[in-house]
Parts: structure tokens; C-alpha cells; sequence
């Protein structure tokens, strides 16, 4: 059984399914957060899924998100028309409500003025999507276009200064349109107009969670897996500790757990990582000494993504190496996660762009061996984190900053090497050391180091230098769909400056990133 023929834990957990569908919204995954936390499961699908796959599906509620393109132009993503037939409740938000508009015979055109930010909502008619709302709230706004004219089967709601129709209601179909964003903190009271749709429209009951989710996966792995051997890489993080946490729940002793050496990792990582395994794991763990292997295959290569599947490919080259001493080793487990999968371009139903290759996602080769288990693939990191404590990990261990499965690979900017990937790791220890010294490691979501292909001119000593170039990466988020940079103390940036420069040989200048995600990424590459 591959990863896509496999029915996930969480969406066979209960019939309370919501879709997003994709128009290339920024905000896309936000709202698949918002709808899980009023405890109904969501998942992201193109924007082309058809009516037939979502009668499938069957999913309580449709929502259409925003997107940056105008619906009258030629080339603006739609939806399946038959779509709005099968009575499924809808709700369109920003470009999400004009489609719908428009595809029900309503008028979009670009706005005389357009709107950005704050704006004050006047609720002008009555519907279940603002029940318990003042007639006035803050909303946020973010559009150049709106809807002009509706249909007479369109009951418009509300209005802003400048918006005339900022909310929406057919008369006999399930159809709601928003012009502003309810999903983001902008909007104080967005949460409650969503959370009137999923109950009050779409009529789902809020029943799922985490603890059902972990005893669903727990059992779906058992018959899966039945009597043979499953391997899980462990690196240490919190997504392969809590996928290693559920197999040994699920089967004991049929799991073999195997740490790749290859190079790559922290400082000090095998041995911090060995000795949590075996305070909370008791089961079989192999090591496997790969560092010449990776190296040898990452000689000369600077494309990232060819990185990725250079490591990819010698990673299963490991596993099948060690595996052939494990008898019934069968299957590969790996902590891939929802965004893993979206930004992948490898969801089923989910949206097509590539951001980039996933290590244990589009990193893996095709002509992987082993089954794969990913029983986490359907969870924001927020969401494993949670299941990690239910399932009794360690809060050090569930609380760990993210590291990249292809390891300080994609840190170390350029040509991988030996000596440069010790620069980095020394530098990307000095920064975690501060950053806990500090009391913000917590407060903080992912920090590190990142080693840049560029050298510049400096003074040490009265000598002229021309080295290297470290740049530090602090982000905050809740889910890793979206983050922002940390505001981190100009105290702490400056003994990070100093201590890098002094302790770390070959580097010469430290620059702190201050980009958000999107447009950039978390890691640089």
C-alpha cells in the first residue's frame, strides 16, 4: 500500500470534513488552522476539484479562499460550476466570494478604491454567519477588486466605507461570500463568524481531536503493518520522536529504529539523540556511521534541490544497507507533516505548485523498496507537538526547534564541505546556546545559523580578512505555514555578532534575516 492509496487516520476519524479550496491564497493554510481549532478535521484541495471527487469525499462545508488574480480575467483560476449544485454549504472568502458571485450571475470589477488593512464592517442584514456579532466590527481587508451587482438571488449583508457589498447570501442555495478575511488576528471576531458557519450552516458538532486521532493512527499502523518490521529514521526532532513514540505504542518490539550519522547534523546530535532514545525508547536502535557517503555525493553540487535528492537517495541507500541486517523490515516510517506535503506539491487532491523538494517527500527516489508509513502527514507542527505530550514525550524533546531532514545541508549555502559544515555547526551551537541563555528559546520558534556562498572584506587584528558570512534565521509561528522574524534583543544580536566572529574560524560578518513567511521560506534553501 503507497502513501496515497492509504486511507489517513485523520480524515477516516469522522465525517465533520471540511475542504479549503486552493485559488493560490497566501492565507490558505490559515484557514485550515481556523477550522481546526473549532475541532472539525480540514484539509487543502486545487481549486479544479471536481463536483464528482467532492461527492466523494463528502465533506460538510466548502470553503473558497482568496487569491491574487481578478476573476474576469482570462487566465483566473475557477472552480467546477457543478460545484454549487450539490448543496453543500459554501463560503467564498475574498476572491472566494466573487467566483462565486460571478459564477452565479453576480458582477466583479475592479475597485474605484481599493482596500487594505482595517475597515469598519456595518452588518446590515441578518444571517446565522454573524449571529452573536455587534452591527459593528473590524475587519480585515486586502483587495483591488469587489462585487459591483449581485443577482436578485443574493442577499448582500454588510458594507464597509468603500465596499458596498462586503458579505453576501444566496436566497436558497448554501452559498456565503466574505469580502474580508476572517481567518487572520486582524479580524478580532473572524473565528466567531467561522465558527457559525461550521456550526450553525455546515452543522458539524466539533468532535475531532488529537487523542482520537493518536488511538485512529495507532490502530490503523497495527493493521498496516500486521506482524512484519518497521524501520523509523530518528534524527531527534519532534516529528520523528512522536511518529517513534506512536509506532512503539502501536507494535513494541517490531520496530527498529535507525540514526543516520551522515554529516549533517548538530553539534553533538548523535549523542544528545542517543541517550533521549534510550531514556524513553525501549526498543532496537542502530547507528549507522555515513558521514564520507554524504559528503561524497554532495561534492561539487550547489542547486538545492539536487541536494535534496542526493541526500534522499542516500538515505535509502543507508536504510537499505542497515535494513538488510533487520529481518521483515518492510516498512519506512517518517515524520512528513501537512505543510511537508503542501509545499511539496504531493497531496492528492492538494494544490499542484512546487515550493521545494521535502526530503521525505519529493526528496525520496521512485524506486523506494520499502512501504511507506507517514502517520503525521495530515498534522501542523503545532498539532504533532500537542500529540507528542498526550503520547508522553518529554517537553525538551516536543519542544525542540525544528531541524530540516536533509540537515545543515540546506543551511550551508554553496558547496557542501567538511570544514565549511564545522563553521556552521559551531556557529549554529552559539547561537542556540544564546538564544536559551536568553529565556527565548521557547519564545521563539525556529532558530539557526545559515553559512553563505559569499565572502567579504574585514579587519581583525589590523590584518585585512575576506571570509565568510553567517547569517542568523529567528522565526515565530504557529503553524510553519506562515511566520514571522523575531524580534530578538539588539543585546543578544550584538553577543551573537561578537562570539561568532571571535569563536568560529573563517567568518568575518554576521547579518540577521528579517523576511517573513511568505514571501520566503523558513530555511534559505
Amino acid at each position: 500500500m503507497t502513501t496515497a492509496e492509504a486511507t489517513s487516520a485523520a480524515a477516516r476519524l469522522t465525517d465533520e470534513k471540511v475542504l479549503v479550496l486552493d485559488f493560490g491564497s497566501q492565507y490558505a493554510q490559515l484557514i485550515a488552522r481556523r477550522v481546526r481549532e473549532q475541532r472539525v478535521y480540514c484539509e487543502i484541495v486545487r481549486h479544479s476539484i471536481t463536483a464528482e471527487r467532492v461527492r466523494e469525499l463528502a465533506p460538510r462545508g466548502l470553503i473558497l479562499s482568496g487569491g491574487p488574480a481578478s476573476v474576469y480575467e482570462s487566465q483566473a483560476p475557477k472552480c467546477d460550476p457543478e460545484l454549487f449544485r450539490l448543496g453543500i454549504p459554501m463560503l467564498g472568502i475574498c476572491y472566494g466570494m466573487q467566483l462565486a458571485c460571478e459564477v452565479l450571475g453576480g458582477r466583479v470589477t475592479s475597485a474605484p478604491a481599493r482596500e487594505y488593512g482595517r475597515a469598519a464592517l456595518h452588518i446590515t442584514g441578518f444571517s446565522e454567519l454573524f449571529e452573536g456579532l455587534p452591527a459593528e466590527t473590524e475587519v480585515w481587508m486586502s483587495h483591488g477588486d469587489q462585487v459591483t451587482h449581485v443577482a436578485g438571488d443574493f442577499e448582500p449583508l454588510a458594507a464597509t466605507h468603500t465596499c458596498p457589498i462586503a458579505a453576501v447570501k444566496h436566497a436558497t442555495l448554501p452559498v456565503y461570500g466574505l469580502q474580508f478575511h476572517p481567518e487572520v488576528t486582524h479580524t478580532p471576531l473572524g473565528q466567531r463568524v467561522l465558527e457559525n458557519f461550521l456550526l450553525r450552516v455546515c452543522g458539524c458538532q466539533g468532535r475531532w481531536q488529537l487523542g482520537d486521532f493518536a488511538q485512529e493512527a495507532i490502530q490503523q499502523i497495527r493493521q498496516q503493518v500486521g506482524a512484519r518490521r518497521v524501520i523509523c529514521g530518528l534524527s531527534g526532532g519532534v516529528d520523528s520522536s512522536v511518529v517513534a513514540a506512536l509506532l512503539y505504542q502501536a507494535i513494541g518490539p517490531q520496530l527498529s529504529c535507525i540514526l543516520v550519522d551522515n554529516g549533517l547534523l548538530r553539534k553533538a546530535e548523535e549523542e544528545t539523540v542517543i541517550r533521549e532514545f534510550s531514556n524513553h525508547f525501549q526498543t532496537d536502535l542502530h547507528v549507522v556511521k555515513a558521514e564520507d557517503r554524504f559528503l561524497a555525493a554532495l561534492a561539487g553540487v550547489t542547486d538545492p534541490q539536487e541536494k535534496r535528492r542526493r541526500i534522499g537517495r542516500a538515505f535509502i541507500d543507508c536504510f537499505a544497507d542497515e535494513a538488510a541486517k533487520i529481518e521483515g523490515a518492510e516498512f519506512l516510517a517518517q515524520g512528513t507533516l501537512y505543510p511537508d506535503v503542501i509545499e511539496s506539491g504531493a497531496a492528492a487532491d492538494g494544490p499542484a505548485a512546487t515550493i521545494k523538494l521535502h526530503h521525505n517527500v519529493g526528496g525520496l527516489p521512485e524506486d523506494l523498496t520499502f512501504k511507506l508509513i507517514e502517520p503525521l502527514r495530515d498534522l501542523f507542527k503545532d498539532e504533532v507537538r500537542r500529540l507528542g505530550l498526550q503520547l508522553g514525550l518529554p517537553e525538551d524533546i516536543v519542544w525542540r526547534h525544528p531541524f530540516p531532514g536533509p540537515g545543515l545541508a540546506v543551511r550551508c549555502l554553496g558547496e557542501v564541505t567538511r570544514e565549511r559544515l564545522e563553521h556552521l555547526r559551531e556557529a549554529d551551537a552559539i547561537v542556540i546556546e544564546e538564544i536559551k541563555a536568553a529565556g527565548l528559546y521557547r519564545q521563539t520558534s525556529q532558530t539557526f545559523a545559515v553559512l553563505l556562498p559569499v565572502q567579504s572584506v574585514g579587519v581583525m587584528g589590523d590584518a585585512r580578512t575576506y571570509e565568510d558570512a553567517i547569517a542568523i534565521r529567528s522565526i515565530d509561528s504557529e503553524d510553519f505555514m506562515t511566520a514571522d522574524w523575531s524580534r530578538l534583543p539588539y543585546e543578544l544580536l550584538a553577543r551573537l555578532s561578537t562570539r561568532i566572529i571571535n569563536e568560529v574560524k573563517g567568518v568575518n560578518r554576521v547579518v540577521y534575516d528579517i523576511s517573513s513567511k511568505p514571501p520566503a521560506t523558513i530555511e534559505w534553501e
